[in-house]
């Protein structure tokens, strides 16, 4: 699986106007299965994002998980991780299909909430507008193959 985690001040998605996830401090979480990703991957990864020590602590160092300041994450789906670059026209073959990503990205979510990061979402496959304020900036790329 692969994941671009974002620390946001507060960030928010919309389908068709409405407001179906969001959080306040914490992450923005975009997400992709992969095909041939199982749940262990999803677990694994979870694991990792909310143990992720990107937040400051009291001498300004990124020493502090989601879980340590007590913030929540909102998870969105995201296939175009999965972006084959080699030409023009990015390719999306390597994504997980549809039914196995939607379920890999329900047990991620579920797997975040399980390790103490509470988590929206937007809806899988919908058309999306995801609004943030990124914190730092600060961006992390994590795939479960590197």
């Amino acid at each position: 699986m692969r994941a671009l985690v974002q620390r946001v001040s507060e960030a928010a998605v919309r389908v068709d106007g409405k407001i179906t996830g969001a959080c306040g401090p914490g992450l923005l979480v975009l997400v992709c299965a992969m095909r041939g990703d199982g749940e262990a991957e999803a677990e694994r990864l979870a694991a990792k994002i909310a143990k992720l020590r990107i937040f400051q602590d009291e001498a300004g160092k990124m020493n502090l998980s989601v879980r340590d300041i007590g913030g929540s994450a909102l998870v969105v789906s995201q296939f175009t991780l999965a972006a084959e670059t080699k030409g023009n026209r990015p390719g999306f073959s390597a994504a997980a299909p549809p039914a196995e990503g939607e379920a890999l990205y329900g047990a991620f979510t579920r797997a975040l909430v399980a390790a103490g990061v509470p988590a929206e979402t937007g809806i899988f496959g919908a058309d999306m507008k995801v609004s943030l304020v990124n914190d730092g900036p600060v961006t992390i790329w994590l795939d479960t193959e590197a």
